[in-house]
């Protein structure tokens, strides 16, 4: 399944939790789909982009490990359904927004909980979810860098062609 469309999936899934433990499994699912996304990255994306990819993958696969809560759910990971990355900068910006509303989500269950362990827990998955969204920052920014090179090249190109 193309990455957009599994973050679709994604978003719409943590806009329906409600109970502490959804909203903990939706925030795994999304850090699993940032290490996926990541890895197809830094395996086929653009060579510009490989060393922030990694850098996602790295990132996303932390965060999994911080949100490791009894009775999560991860028999249905939704980042093994992914299939290709078709627009680059479309699931990014996707991956983007997920990762703000996981924030947001974690910082609501880190308020209401008195379970300290838990407390801790969602605050590690934050700033995970923070690097995640720093590393998607970078690579939004390189390819459009490198969008806007190819359109200099171009303009230069039709500018000073064959007359």
């Amino acid at each position: 399944m193309d990455a957009v469309r599994l973050l679709k999936v994604s978003r719409h899934a943590l806009t329906q939790s409600g109970a502490v433990l959804d909203i903990v499994g939706e925030a795994w699912q999304a850090q699993a789909l940032a290490q996926a996304i990541g890895g197809h990255l830094a395996a086929t994306g653009p060579p510009e982009l490989r060393g922030e990819a990694r850098g996602l993958t790295e990132a996303g696969s932390r965060g999994c490990a911080v949100l490791d809560h009894p009775g999560l759910r991860r028999s249905a990971v939704r980042a093994g359904q992914l299939s290709e990355v078709g627009d680059a900068a479309s699931a990014l910006t996707s991956l983007a927004a997920l990762l703000g509303d996981v924030a947001m989500a974690l910082v609501s269950v880190a308020c209401a909980t008195d379970d300290e362990a838990l407390y801790w827990q969602c605050m590690e998955a934050i700033d995970a979810a923070d690097e995640s969204t720093d590393r998607v920052r970078g690579m939004l920014r390189r390819l459009t860098l490198r969008n806007q090179e190819r359109s200099t090249e171009v303009l230069r190109d039709s500018t000073t062609g064959p007359p």
